[in-house]
């Protein structure tokens, strides 16, 4: 797959095999050192994991508001990739900063910001795909993308797991290995990203007859306006998107925290999520290849389908084991849903106007988890059950599952108007 890409599409599909260390780091070693750090003021489970939930909600609250107006204003000629590229610099600088903080509080506020801006950065990528391939080929770029980071952040990762490992077991001071572990991911998020630097240029876009700021103000108005009225579609498949992907990115950001919450051991969580990684590459190029015959909306709704079964299982995991068949699951779908996902909705929309749209899909799916982490937060404290607490992501893949079929319904419809 990768071979058959052109220079341009293999430098866009290495920004997910950058970025995608950090995705591990979120699941795996940020959300452990935040717990030691935690612990250190005497912090219990639960408390840690509402907690650590709460933080999580804080940045998708910052990129739903921040999201649409910085991709509306990257549609303007020539502001994408200066734009991009801020975000990838205070993205990479902080997420090596939070190696070194000694304060959990400090953490969470330096958390906040590298996470903050990794999900801008995403907003801006995303929109550039209709800029880098065709429209025949946004399924397969789209799915190779998350299928190479998927089994490209394994290299980084098992670095930077490997100096956790000697700190864990006392062979480095572990400050030490926590601090050359985030340098580990920092460096390799930004070096593997200097190809798209230097070949992206912008195709599509806007041009800005006033203040780009006020522009895009108005933009998104009438765009919200003009789907609600002209495109409920979109707007239908927006609304399942922010459903079904909120429960993934759930799962995916507090995976080792819900392991940690059932006293799980810390490296059999870390094998396990490392060996998901290689599950996730393999069904993202499974889901990537049947894309070239089966509808993208009938795989998705199997990957919602799978997803829903997930959290259904969470009601009996107590065990290492039953952790890995969970993570298992969840690696065979997790790729393919944000593959597919992404590539439908570029396909659906105005190419000129990417920026804006992409920001407005990442309210609903890559500022992650609102939804789903508060639900998780606010159970766990009533119950006291992670069990309980993971089982309640089933609402949202159902009312995904609903409103995709309106979407589905809705373009049939319109279709027979036409």
């Amino acid at each position: 797959m990768f071979k058959k890409m052109t220079k341009l599409e293999r430098a866009w599909v290495l920004y997910d095999v950058g970025n995608s260390i950090f995705t591990m780091m979120v699941s795996t070693l940020i959300p452990i050192w935040f717990k030691s750090l935690a612990a250190e003021s005497a912090m219990d489970s639960s408390t840690y994991l509402a907690d650590w939930s709460y933080a999580v909600s804080a940045v998708t609250i910052i990129v739903a508001l921040l999201g649409p107006i910085l991709g509306a204003i990257s549609d303007h000629k020539n502001f994408r990739k200066p734009m991009f590229t801020g975000f990838l610099l205070v993205g990479v600088a902080t997420c090596i900063l939070m190696g070194i903080v000694p304060d959990w509080r400090l953490y969470i506020a330096v958390f906040i910001i590298a996470k903050s801006c990794y999900q801008l950065s995403l907003v801006l990528y995303d929109s550039m795909i209709g800029d880098v391939t065709t429209p025949e080929r946004m399924d397969v770029i789209s799915s190779g993308g998350y299928a190479f980071g998927y089994i490209g952040s394994c290299i980084p990762f098992i670095i930077a797991l490997a100096f956790y490992a000697l700190g864990l077991f006392g062979y480095m001071n572990m400050k030490l290995s926590i601090a050359l572990a985030f340098i580990v991911a920092g460096l390799w998020w930004l070096l593997v990203t200097v190809p798209l630097l230097k070949r992206y240029e912008q195709r599509n876009y806007v041009e800005q007859s006033g203040k780009a700021f006020g522009e895009s103000m108005k933009r998104i108005g009438n765009t919200v306006a003009h789907m609600y009225r002209d495109h409920k579609n979109v707007l239908f498949f927006l609304i399942a998107f922010f459903f079904y992907i909120d429960g993934v990115y759930t799962i995916i950001d507090e995976a080792v925290a819900i392991g940690s919450a059932l006293n799980l051991g810390d490296m059999g969580l870390l094998v396990v999520l490392l060996l998901t990684q290689v599950v996730a590459f393999a069904f993202a190029t499974l889901f990537g290849k049947l894309s070239e015959k089966y509808d993208s909306i009938k795989l998705i709704s199997v990957c919602i389908l799978g997803y829903f079964a997930v959290a259904i299982f969470a009601l009996f995991m107590h065990s290492l084991w039953q952790f890995g068949i969970m993570a298992f699951m969840v690696g065979m779908f997790q790729g393919a849903i944000q593959a597919l996902s992404r590539s439908y909705f570029a396909s659906i929309i105005p190419q000129e106007s990417s920026g804006e749209y992409f920001g407005i899909y990442d309210i609903c799916g890559k500022g992650a988890s609102f939804v789903g982490t508060m639900l998780i937060g606010i159970t766990v404290s009533l119950t006291g059950s992670v069990n309980i607490a993971v089982s309640t992501l089933a609402v949202l893949f159902v009312l995904g599952f609903i409103f995709l079929q309106l979407s589905v319904k809705t373009s049939k419809a319109d279709a027979k108007q036409k």
